[in-house]
């Protein structure tokens, strides 16, 4: 009898752990103003990135894992003027 780990194709472990290698590598963190401004981010994209370590993807496009204050840094021009446009 086999079990997903002997047959990584047929899902399980093996399966989520080359999926989520997959997606690391598909993860092009951007450098960037991200570093200098606070990003408009979905709150459930946040707190996921938290748990997981996957970054996130702001308004403006930016991806990157947070991990400072965005209380301490101006916001994002791009992200605010997205996020005014949305509200009407």
């Amino acid at each position: 009898m086999s079990t997903p780990l002997d047959s990584p194709d047929q899902g399980g472990v093996a399966t989520l752990d080359r999926e989520l290698e997959e997606l690391l590598r598909e993860e092009n963190l951007e450098p960037g103003d991200h570093e200098r401004f606070s990003h408009y981010v979905k709150k459930d994209k946040i707190l996921e990135s938290a748990i997981t370590g996957k970054p996130v993807r702001a308004l403006c496009g930016k991806k990157w894992t947070p991990g400072r204050d965005p209380e301490k840094f101006p916001i994002c021009p791009t992200c605010k003027e997205i996020y005014e446009s949305m509200m009407g």
